[in-house]
């Protein structure tokens, strides 16, 4: 059975897949579809999962990855279709951070670990750049989207020191063979609007391609007219043609562009002044433009060959108060490697060459050109029928930090309807000037980095699974240990940087996060059930009598209910709730630590033929952070920001409603 699923893995892992299923995330007809199809292969090809490289079928794979399906992907672009932030936050486990209040710039974080060391994907490929920037994430739509890889814990055995808390891999959708798309007009009482489209098509026998395109505008919005933005306002338009050629001796070459043009805008509104009587006008235009390629040859029965590129150019305009600052980023990658399989063990060797550049025209001090060669392989080993283990490791050679090794081990045992996974790995993170304290104010106030080193962590985690029926459910306990974390420092002595007030360091001590997750989905006839908790237990190193402090942002306990009632090609009705506890803060005047609250939603969608009508209903309590406290600083701190961090909600109630046209067969 390891040999056939491998072969049929080898077949399409390079191509953006189709459809996936897991334990932990697969939907009831997708069962059926199983059994209904159990005897065609081309069904069964389709299940399988491409974060972990070999491309192995999800169920039998040792190293855990989480699957958001089609399903899910289509409800959560009726609540958000500008960007993915709701799509990926409303995932267990997973975070989604605003890192810029005044932009409304945001990052994920998996399992408590910090947002910068989440590695954003799509189909396999670092197309935000390999560090990629917070306010990315509100700039890609999930219009195109079949589904959603992630993985948790330290990755960089697989990508790398970006990596370093696992990746996120946006899987695009494959044309059909026949013309199809669909069109997403939606608008929200906040003043928003949201036009996206997507057009698939047969070129010839062996080509085929798609088009995605988006439309977004967001007004200014100072909800407690204070005259601060309190949701930052945008224009942005993005295109992505995919191109997809296959031949009849199993080659595959699958290529894409994009390009992305935003102005968005935040801070103090009109004639409106912080407490110093200055204006604060906040702003960042962003153009960006990728392009990457994925080719795949077989080499006889059991080996092939894999070639994949990547290059991302992206220009930056920022303004802070008086401060303008215009800046480039550029990330390149290239990676080719070879792969093969016998009746027992799946394999594969790699090289890379990865490399990151920051340019800045204001401040070049900042400027850095960091050269990673890398040397990368997996093995996947069955045992028996009920167990797998997966060994991979990496070194790279960093131009700044030196030799990085990381290694990962991850083991399935699988008896009859349990699912028990264990994953331990070790990785590195290359730091730079941009951890998240830096994104509200830019760099006018910090010094140039000096004598720092490279951010490592080891991560561990054990996954219990069982499904019967109609009845899944899961427990994750999970750990990390994060070394040289880096942070924001206040400058004692001035005479040293004339005026620079901050400077990033390494923390002394370790970051530790210790964790829980449990999952419970239940479906009967069309409702699905779907229940979640997080429990996390994250400190670093402090001045407190036990040394320790809590991690700042980072709620012990959490929760989820989401029920959903739908019948494909009719009607669809969904509520949610979602549970957020205290959270210690720090910097912040009002409040050592926040108040816990509930976020609560409706959906509602009626489909006629191929028009879907829908509304959605956000927030239902009207939770809002500046309800209770304000969100700028009674004065400037010394990095140069003028509001606290946001631990709650800040756009209180809202309703988006549109229609969604859907053509071709």
């Amino acid at each position: 059975m390891f040999k056939q699923s491998l072969k049929i893995a080898a077949t399409v892992l390079l191509l953006p897949a189709i459809s996936y299923a897991n334990e932990n995330n697969a939907e009831h007809d997708h069962h059926e579809e199983a059994e209904h199809h159990e005897h065609d292969e081309s069904a069964i090809e389709r299940i399988q999962v491409r974060a972990s490289r070999l491309g192995r079928i999800v169920t039998e794979s040792a190293t855990r990855t989480e699957i958001i399906n089609g399903e899910e992907i289509q409800e959560k672009a009726l609540m958000r279709p500008g960007n993915i932030s709701m799509l990926v936050a409303e995932t267990g486990g997973v975070r989604v951070q605003t890192t810029s209040p005044s932009l409304g710039s945001a990052n994920i974080r998996l399992q408590g670990l910090y947002g910068r060391y989440t590695q954003l994907l799509s189909d396999g490929l670092p197309l935000y750049g390999g560090q990629t920037a917070s306010i990315g994430l509100l700039q890609i739509p999930p219009t195109d989207l079949a589904n959603v890889e992630i993985i948790k814990g330290s990755a960089s055995s697989l990508y790398g020191g970006s990596a370093l808390g696992g990746v996120i891999n946006l899987i695009s959708r494959t044309p059909s063979d026949e013309y199809e798309g669909e069109v997403l007009v939606n608008v929200t009482s906040k003043d928003g609007q949201d036009i996206t489209s997507y057009v698939a098509s047969p070129i010839t026998t062996d080509l085929s391609a798609s088009v995605t395109t988006g439309f977004h505008h967001q007004a200014v919005q100072d909800l407690d007219d204070d005259g601060w933005a309190d949701m930052a306002g945008y224009d942005r338009g993005s295109v992505r043609p995919r191109f997809y050629w296959q031949d009849g001796n199993g080659a595959n070459l699958y290529v894409t562009l994009g390009a992305m043009k935003e102005q968005r805008t935040g801070g103090t509104i009109g004639d409106a002044t912080v407490p110093d009587g200055s204006e604060y006008h906040q702003s960042q235009d962003t153009l960006r433009t990728d392009v990457g390629f994925i080719y795949d040859q077989p080499l006889g029965e059991v080996t092939s060959v894999n070639v994949r590129g990547s290059a991302m150019n992206q220009d930056h305009a920022h303004e802070y108060g008086a401060v303008s600052e215009d800046d480039n980023h550029e990330s390149y990658l290239i990676e080719s490697s070879v792969s093969g399989y016998s009746d027992e063990t799946a394999w594969l060797v790699g090289l890379a060459f990865q490399s990151e550049k920051f340019d800045s025209d204001t401040y070049s001090e900042f400027n850095y050109s960091y050269q990673v060669p890398g040397l990368f392989s997996q093995l996947d080993y069955e045992a028996s029928d009920d167990i797998s283990l997966s060994f991979s490791a990496r070194s790279d050679w960093h131009s700044e930090y030196g030799t990085q090794v990381s290694p990962r081990i991850s083991l399935l045992y699988g008896p009859e309807n349990w699912t028990i996974r264990g994953a331990y790995g070790q990785g590195f993170f290359a730091p730079s000037p941009f951890i998240e304290d830096i994104d509200e104010v830019g760099l006018s106030r910090l010094a140039p980095l000096e004598n720092i080193e490279e951010e490592r962590a080891t991560t561990a985690s054990i996954d219990i699974s069982y499904v019967l029926d109609s009845l899944e459910t899961s427990m994750t306990l999970f750990a990390s240990d994060i070394d040289n974390v880096t942070e924001l420092e206040t400058i004692d002595d001035l005479n040293d940087y004339s005026d620079k007030k901050v400077r990033i360091v390494n923390a002394d001590g370790e970051t530790e996060i210790r964790g829980a997750e449990l999952l419970l989905r239940y479906r009967w006839q069309d409702i699905k059930f779907t229940g979640s908790y997080l429990y996390t237990d994250a400190t670093q190193a402090g001045e407190s009598s036990l040394g320790r402090e809590p991690l700042a942002l980072t709620p012990q306990h959490s929760a989820g209910l989401v029920v959903m009632w739908e019948e494909h090609g009719s009607h669809l009705l969904g509520f949610e709730a979602y549970y957020t506890g205290t959270q210690h803060l720090e910097n912040n005047p009002y409040r050592e630590r926040s108040d816990a609250y509930w976020h609560l939603g409706l959906l509602g969608q009626i489909t006629i033929g191929k028009v879907s009508w829908f509304v959605n209903a956000e927030n239902l309590l009207n939770v809002r952070q500046t309800k209770d406290d304000p969100l700028v600083l009674p004065e400037q701190a010394p990095s140069g920001r003028w509001t606290t961090d946001i631990w709650s909600r800040n756009d209180g109630f809202t309703v988006n409603a549109g229609v969604r046209y859907q053509f071709g067969d």
